[in-house]
């Protein structure tokens, strides 16, 4: 069983649109998959159950059918910062509830699980507690979702540090193009490609979605 975290170099750069594509790869090379949410914050009530629309993206690209509820068993209606939704809540998020959650999946014995963060690396879970502490329990190697935009070399090196300073394997990281005319593109690749301890895994243009060439370059990561 293959298993990585997905985690990205801010919020809103595309952490569930590759995390789709990377499910889509795998089982377009024949592997069964599962995608996990364990915390997600913003989601709408649909019958009587709170449904975050990451959450919702990854239970339809799975191979193997489960309840939004166990692919993501952690979810708060505001589009805030988990955490702070948590003690809105007067809540906390349990720990106990994600192993439980990421057990279940194993259970189901799939190829493939991958594992979707919120926000950035190092985010807070309440009471001192990171999301990315349960990635190093779980010493689950970890594959880094750029956002092609100005600031990310910055924020790609910075949480490449971070991961290597927790004791985990950056799998790869993969260039998703945030707009179709970013200033210097190739240049800010490039210094990636030199900067970066981790091989780029794919470079997904702007506005592709499908793409049989990025599916190829993605399905390599599984065989």
């Amino acid at each position: 069983m293959q298993q990585y975290f997905i985690t990205g170099t801010d919020t809103e750069v595309g952490k569930t649109y590759v995390s789709r594509y990377l499910l889509m790869a795998a089982a377009s090379a024949g592997l069964t998959t599962l995608g996990y949410k364990p915390v997600s914050a913003g989601g709408v009530h649909i019958d009587n159950q709170l449904v975050n629309e990451d959450a919702k993206t990854l239970q339809q690209a799975s191979t193997i059918s489960l309840s939004i509820s166990q692919i993501n068993p952690i979810a708060f209606a505001p589009p805030i910062a988990p955490h702070i939704a948590a003690e809105m809540e007067n809540t906390s998020i349990d720990i106990e509830t994600i192993d439980n959650g990421i057990n279940q999946l194993r259970a189901e014995n799939p190829d493939v699980i991958l594992v979707e963060g919120a926000g950035g690396w190092r985010l807070p879970i309440g009471q001192g507690r990171y999301l990315s502490d349960v990635v190093k329990h779980w010493q689950m190697d970890v594959i880094l979702v750029v956002g092609m935009r100005l600031g990310c070399l910055n924020h790609a090196l910075l949480t490449a540090e971070a991961i290597k300073a927790d004791g985990l394997k950056l799998k790869g990281w993969i260039a998703n193009q945030l707009c179709d005319q970013m200033q210097n593109y190739q240049q800010n690749i490039e210094t990636l490609e030199k900067h970066l301890e981790a091989p780029k895994l794919a470079d997904i243009p702007f506005g592709q979605p499908g793409s049989d060439k990025v599916l190829s370059q993605l399905a390599k990561i599984f065989g």
